[in-house]
């Protein structure tokens, strides 16, 4: 019973690891729209993942949206890189600027809090479990989960959620 009521209510609530290995607290994000996503470097669907998040993180960052990627090698081992490689893979292929954080698990007894509680908050069609890289989930400025979308749904294709949620709609 003691773990249910310790069951955060928000994001904003949580704190993960950054690329380096340091604590980041997500409360800092606190006022932002957040895009997290489970990211993979040799993926088929990386390269277009990739543009679109980079395109769109350019075009709202100043408007209030975050995108936080978390590298995952648990769909096909197609993130077995260092977080070093991975971060050096994604800045210099894609130019990404948006925060890549350390290598999480999101399914199974390993999956860290963060990926527990989208989870939870959000399930999908077919249960809770992340089935493949590029899953995206939606937060809104009060570290809501609004909603998830499947590694097929590209990032341009739920801009208009986005803007709906960085009242620019």
């Amino acid at each position: 019973m003691a773990s249910q009521s310790q069951k955060p209510q928000s994001v904003h609530e949580l704190t993960v690891k950054d690329v380096k290995g340091n604590d980041v607290d997500l409360s800092m994000y606190k006022g932002k729209v957040l895009l997290i996503v489970n990211v993979a470097s040799q993926c088929g669907l990386t390269n277009s993942n990739y543009t679109e998040l980079s395109k769109l993180y350019d075009q709202y960052k100043d408007k209030g949206l975050e995108i936080l990627a978390f590298p995952c090698n648990q769909f096909g081992e197609q993130e077995p890189g260092n977080n070093d490689q991975i971060l050096e893979f994604a800045c210099t292929r894609f130019k990404a600027e948006f925060p890549i954080f350390d290598k999480v698990d999101v399914n199974g007894d390993n999956a860290v809090p963060l990926y527990k509680f989208l989870k939870s908050s959000k399930g999908g069609l077919l249960g809770d479990s992340i089935k493949w890289n590029f899953f995206k989930f939606l937060v809104d400025k009060e570290g809501n989960v609004v909603d998830r979308y499947a590694p097929t749904t590209f990032p341009f294709s739920i801009e208009k959620d986005i803007k709906k949620l960085l009242g620019s709609a």
